[in-house]
């Protein structure tokens, strides 16, 4: 379908984005990447007076880490996550996480923070900062403020963040640590039916510290504390491992769709969990 008429906005600031956002309120809305928004409005389930268009504003652009803390602009595309090789070094997890995202086509276009921002349950990148324990900067005409990625999303599409606000940033603190994002879809460039993002530091052969994040298994990303210390000064044995699935299953509470009825998604679900302990355990 084509969408309703709309006035199209491509500022070259963020200044003149938020001016825009605010002068038009609830008939307007910013547009990242488009993978989300635009079906949307073709399917005419959204209707967008006004569509602000990011693309042109520099400082939602680029990939700095200083300190060992990394900062990454929201309309960073997957593509340029997965080219940068000091992002790469920092962080290997968003890697692996990006080259699972979609396919190039999608990651040419598509931003992190688009696919942060909006809430969608499906979307990879939100329980991944969760298990980073990244924080969102968010921009709006009552000034800047940082919201924690965990404390970001209240329900499916439904976030923290304000009417007339912009994420400009993500950042976090690299850790050295084993990682492993998995994933198990129905086809490339389908959603997953389920994800896991897992971190796990070491001390001699135990584990001292573990994160363990999960996509599209309920309304919004979940980090399963739980698993995370079940895994805690063990050395991932059997029983250890058994009993982080176990606690990540009692987080979690997939509904049927057209990936499948629970049943199977718990089933999903529990293989994923153990293959990403697995793998970010042999990398730790």
């Amino acid at each position: 379908m084509i969408t309703s008429a709309f006035e199209y906005h491509r500022p070259s600031d963020l200044a003149g984005a938020l001016s825009v956002l605010e002068e038009h309120g609830d008939d307007a809305r910013v547009i990242a990447g488009g993978h989300s928004l635009i079906p949307m409005m073709k399917l005419r389930m959204a209707d967008v007076p006004h569509l602000i268009d990011l693309q042109d504003i520099a400082d939602l652009k680029g990939i700095t880490i200083t300190g060992g803390i990394v900062t990454i602009g929201a309309m960073t595309t997957q593509h340029e996550l997965i080219n940068n090789e000091a992002l790469a070094a920092a962080a290997p997890i968003i890697h692996e996480a990006s080259l699972q995202i979609a396919d190039p086509q999608v990651r040419y276009m598509g931003t992190i923070g688009g696919n942060v921002a909006n809430g969608d349950p499906g979307n990879d990148m939100p329980g991944l900062m969760q298990c980073l324990d990244a924080s969102f900067t968010l921009v709006g005409p009552d000034g800047t403020r940082s919201v924690k990625a965990r404390d970001f999303y209240e329900a499916a599409y439904m976030t923290e963040r304000e009417d007339g606000e912009i994420l400009t940033h993500i950042s976090f603190t690299a850790v050295e640590a084993g990682f492993a994002y998995e994933k198990q879809k129905r086809k490339i460039g389908d959603y997953a039916t389920a994800a896991c993002a897992v971190l796990i530091t070491k001390e001699g052969d135990k584990i001292s510290s573990a994160s363990v994040a999960m996509t599209n298994l309920s309304d919004v990303p979940v980090l399963s504390e739980a698993a995370g210390a079940a895994l805690v000064g063990t050395s991932c044995d059997a029983a250890a491992m058994k009993a982080a699935v176990a606690a990540a299953l009692e987080d979690i509470d997939p509904t049927e769709d057209n990936r499948g009825p629970v049943e199977f998604k718990m089933h999903v679900a529990g293989i994923i969990i153990s293959r990403a302990i697995a793998r970010a355990w042999s990398r730790a």
